[in-house]
């Protein structure tokens, strides 16, 4: 039998976390306003970047953490997809959020599912399912990441954490039809 107040604790704990992002990890950005940082020391230092993985920022709608509406979620969002967010990647294959584990340049299938997952706008999913549809270098499946101006430069040719999140991807947008 699990201890008593557990549940409790957990709430409390929850809350100490998010008291701790809204104090240390969100940032004034001098061009989207506050936003949510990648990293933190809680001293005054701060990374403002996302990465392609999930948990990422892009993700925090999808992992229940705030709401896709939440004026911080959508600076940070603006912020993530930009120029600004040194792993934002444009090319004449796509454009999206790529990380340091695979290099510049390279767009991963994940962040494209994840945008589409957390975004409120049809003509930005539209977008972002085009480029799902036309990066698979042949392959039909979701790649770890592809070169965004080549994407039959890609890394691992069948990755299953993109492929289930694509599908997962899918099935939503048919629900939500």
């Amino acid at each position: 039998m699990p201890p008593h107040g557990g549940a409790e604790k957990a709430a409390r704990l929850a809350l100490e976390i998010d008291a701790g992002i809204q104090k240390f990890g969100a940032v004034v950005h001098e061009k989207y306003g506050k936003i949510y940082a990648y990293e933190t020391d809680g001293l005054g230092n701060y990374v403002l970047m996302d990465d392609a993985n999930s948990p990422s920022l892009l993700a925090m709608p999808y992992l229940g953490y705030c709401d896709k509406e939440d004026e911080i979620y959508q600076n940070t969002r603006r912020f993530i997809l930009s120029k600004e967010n040194p792993y934002y990647f444009s090319g004449s294959a796509a454009h999206g959020i790529g990380s340091p584990h695979t290099g510049k340049d390279k767009i991963w299938h994940i962040s494209l599912t994840m945008q589409i997952l957390t975004s409120t706008d049809e003509n930005e999913i539209t977008d972002c399912v085009n480029m799902l549809a036309s990066t698979h270098a042949g392959t039909n499946y979701m790649h770890e990441s592809f070169n965004k101006d080549d994407p039959a430069d890609y890394t691992r040719s069948w990755f299953a954490w993109a492929n289930s999140l694509f599908a997962q991807m899918l099935m939503q947008q048919v629900m939500d039809q």
